[in-house]
């Protein structure tokens, strides 16, 4: 790991503070994560990722068929937890 020095304009400064408090992390790392999101990691990179990631689950028996899944989601008391019916 190299180390290095930004300047950032007050805003700029103030918005990843903020952002790195709330989410428990550091400035340091929100900077590195943001560069490697928009310039290290390309958009065929991006691409060949979603396509790997594709049908990871189809092997599952449980969703042999989608219908029949769904069905088994939406019976008994489940939904009357989630929305209050």
């Amino acid at each position: 790991m190299k180390r290095t020095q930004l300047y950032l304009e007050e805003d700029a400064w103030n918005a990843l503070h903020s952002f790195a408090r709330q989410s428990g992390t550091t400035i340091s790392e929100l900077v590195r994560h943001a560069i490697r999101e928009q310039y290290v990691a390309g958009p065929e990179q991006r691409k060949l990722a979603m396509e790997a990631f594709i049908g990871v689950r189809r092997a599952r028996k449980e969703f042999a068929s989608a219908g029949a899944y769904v069905r088994r989601l939406r019976r008994g008391s489940r939904l009357g937890r989630l929305g209050g019916r």
